[in-house]
């Protein structure tokens, strides 16, 4: 049974309340004097305790999408992102090729000219030499006009992350076709992942040196690869990126470092600066330079303004990004256009993310054309 399977979480429950249960019956026996029944008092409080604990953390995992599979957790999981290196290297505008469909749970899911479709699909970058797997919602639109060139939007998760949260838990698909049915948005196909090409490792969109090129391939080998199937351009003006946490530092980064490949970003409780950790090791190989270039604040405080539209979402109470979303904001101007979300209250979670994801959906449309 999978990690996020309903039978392994109501397992769970049940044998935190079996041990629970058990420790209340045999308590009497076991509060006699001697080495056996201390030990065995411990036993059971250590049993309940960490059944406990496992069922809570799976709760947590399935309500926030930290873990998508066993291995994922063990940090084994590495099919998602290989890089490949191959004679010649692949073609230049890269491939993708179609894995699977998926349920997109709205009305009329099953037929896609009225739910629209789901694809799980495999990019591989041309430039990157990165394949990695992404889920690619076609609206209905998509469906009815077999002639129509459509706007799309990279849709990235925080880190860990799983994409099939986006889809799952975020509800993008759900939501865009809702504002589109409202008249507040116009159907736009959306590409969602995570915004890591090399699991387990966090990448932060980043060009590491030695690879994997985590940014030649979102900012180059995404859009032309996704352009070979699909009736979607390669200009900036008609692609957009949205994300969360790590996925909006990403988004803006994208913006900022990348203006001629997205004209428009959302970042939702964004991060502005990529840490050093045991996830991300050294990304930018001692290089003071390329730090500094990543760092969102100190290109907005020391290098020209590129012409972007940008949205920035954070909380006065609940959200650690606050202030700095708020001197991001400040230190924007010129032909960077910057909008904003900010919430009375609200923590860095998924319901708050999905307070805001109608009305910036709704923003990312209005900036974007096909």
């Amino acid at each position: 049974m999978g990690l996020t399977s309903e039978k392994v979480l109501l397992a769970a429950a049940l044998l935190a309340t079996a041990l629970f249960a058990a420790t209340v019956w045999l308590w009497p026996r076991l509060a006699r004097r001697g080495p056996l029944p201390v030990l065995g008092r411990v036993g059971v409080l250590l049993a309940t305790q960490l059944s406990l604990i496992a069922a809570l953390a799976l709760v947590a995992n399935d309500s926030f999408g930290f873990y998508a599979s066993w291995a994922d957790l063990l940090g084994r999981d590495t099919a998602p992102g290989v890089v490949l290196d191959r004679a010649g290297g692949p073609p230049a505008d890269g491939a993708v090729q179609v894995l699977g469909t998926v349920h997109t749970g709205g009305p009329g899911g099953t037929v896609p000219r009225i739910g629209g479709r789901i694809q799980r699909v495999a990019i591989t970058g041309g430039v990157s030499g990165i394949t990695t797997t992404a889920y690619v919602y076609l609206p209905p639109e998509y469906f009815r006009q077999p002639r129509r060139r459509f706007p799309a939007a990279l849709v990235l998760t925080g880190y860990p992350g799983t994409a099939e949260a986006l889809y799952g838990k975020l509800r993008y698909p759900a939501v865009a076709a809702a504002e589109v049915r409202r008249g507040t948005a116009r159907p736009m196909v959306l590409v969602m992942m995570r915004p890591t090409v090399a699991p387990p490792r966090d990448t932060e969109c980043t060009d590491v040196p030695g690879g994997p090129r985590t940014e030649t391939f979102f900012a180059t080998d995404l859009r032309r690869s996704l352009a070979t199937r699909y009736r979607v351009g390669t200009d900036a003006a008609g692609w957009g990126v949205i994300g969360d946490s790590t996925g909006g530092y990403c988004a803006l980064k994208l913006a900022l470092r990348d203006p001629g490949c997205y004209g428009s970003a959302v970042g939702l409780s964004a991060d502005y600066g990529a840490p050093k950790d045991a996830t991300t090791g050294d990304l930018y190989g001692g290089d003071a330079d390329r730090r500094r270039g990543n760092d969102l604040m100190w290109r907005l405080g020391h290098l020209p303004h590129p012409a972007v539209n940008l949205l920035v979402t954070s909380s006065r109470h609940g959200e650690h990004d606050y202030r700095a979303t708020l001197r991001f904001i400040a230190l924007a101007g010129g032909p960077t256009r910057v909008s904003s979300i900010i919430l009375p209250s609200g923590g860095h979670n998924f319901t708050t993310w999905s307070r805001e994801i109608p009305a910036a959906l709704a923003w990312l449309s209005a900036h974007l054309s096909a």
